[in-house]
């Protein structure tokens, strides 16, 4: 399978910029995965298409707010890092730029030196481990000294930060946002849990992976990118009870769809567990755990495109695509949504 089967041609002004005013307002196009049938409507027409004993399951990761702009101790080059990921105790994985600049040894300073990088490994791909030192608490440190780290097509500043969060956001970890939780309102979740659907929150932390492009010819040859998950007894219960009485799982993003289908492919069922995933879900694949999807508009030849072509049929979603662009939607993490039932 070719990952040029999976490309799009998309006009630049369709990448959204800049979120709604109302998370809830943005497009939803209606895809039925059987027959490819299309219909236009608004996030908060989502109400319409969930019943009740459904489960509708999204992921509480929050976004670090880990994009932080420093200057090298020795040179005072200025440089840019992103955590990724925390390795163990102050130490972190991150891409950095520029990385060549970045050795063993090399001390990057913060806020005036409130928060200090030192490099204690050096990796392929701009990748750099270091060790954070700093007093108090970092999570506090990084509120006030770093930013949201908005993915590379995104030029516009970001007014308010959390609106790159989703109203549920709980367990710190993620480097880019769960996008398709984007659009729920806290009203629009009661209005769900009050027709009788339940809500079940797991939690993957969303990696370095979301912003590296598929850089082999053939699908199959693709390795994923790794990312940490997690699930509750009581959610595993849920969504146990939820498929017994023959009630659909919806998942709310890919990412939320890699944990469900990450879990179910290893025990066969759903249970309280947590670990690392590189499930790479494209055409082909056997669907395990989840009966309908709301998701965002993806990138061009990426693995969240083969992912939900996966779901739907390669040519239903290309189809679907080409709809919404002569429709005007706008893409990508910003932009609106589909839901795929």
């Amino acid at each position: 399978m070719k990952v040029e089967d999976f490309d799009y041609q998309l006009p630049e002004e369709l990448i959204a910029q800049t979120p709604l005013e109302k998370r809830d307002a943005s497009r939803l196009l209606v895809l039925d995965k059987k027959t490819g049938e299309v219909e236009h409507k608004h996030f908060y027409d989502i109400l319409d298409y969930l019943e009740e004993g459904d489960t509708l399951v999204l992921n509480d990761s929050k976004v670090l707010p880990a994009r932080l702009i420093g200057i090298k101790e020795d040179t005072q080059a200025v440089i840019e890092i992103l955590l990724l990921k925390n390795i163990k105790e102050d130490d972190w994985e991150c891409l950095v730029k520029p990385a060549r600049r970045i050795k063993e040894g090399t001390i990057v300073s913060f806020g005036n030196g409130q928060l200090k990088a030192k490099c204690i490994g050096v990796y392929e791909e701009g990748i750099r481990h270091f060790q954070l030192i700093y007093e108090g608490i970092l999570m506090e440190i990084l509120d006030q000294l770093g930013t949201m780290p908005l993915p590379p097509y995104i030029h516009e500043k970001l007014k308010d930060q959390s609106r790159y969060q989703t109203v549920y956001a709980k367990e710190v970890g993620s480097a880019a946002a769960p996008t398709a939780g984007l659009h729920f309102t806290k009203e629009l979740l009661k209005k769900i849990e009050d027709k009788g659907v339940h809500l079940a929150y797991v939690t993957l932390h969303v990696g370095l992976g979301t912003f590296r492009p598929v850089s082999v010819e053939r699908v199959e040859d693709h390795e994923m990118h790794q990312e940490f998950y997690t699930m509750s007894r009581e959610v595993a219960e849920l969504l146990n009870e939820t498929k017994k009485n023959k009630k659909r799982i919806i998942a709310v993003g890919t990412t939320s769809t890699r944990t469900l289908e990450t879990i179910a492919s290893k025990y066969g069922k759903f249970q309280e567990c947590s670990g690392w995933t590189n499930i790479f879900i494209y055409p082909g694949y056997e669907w395990k755990a989840i009966d309908c999807l709301i998701t965002n508009f993806h990138l061009p030849k990426s693995t969240l495109v083969m992912l939900v072509s996966a779901f739907a049929s390669r040519e239903f979603i290309l189809n679907a695509y080409q709809i919404a662009i002569l429709e005007k939607y706008r893409f990508f993490s910003f932009g609106d949504a589909m839901f795929i039932k």
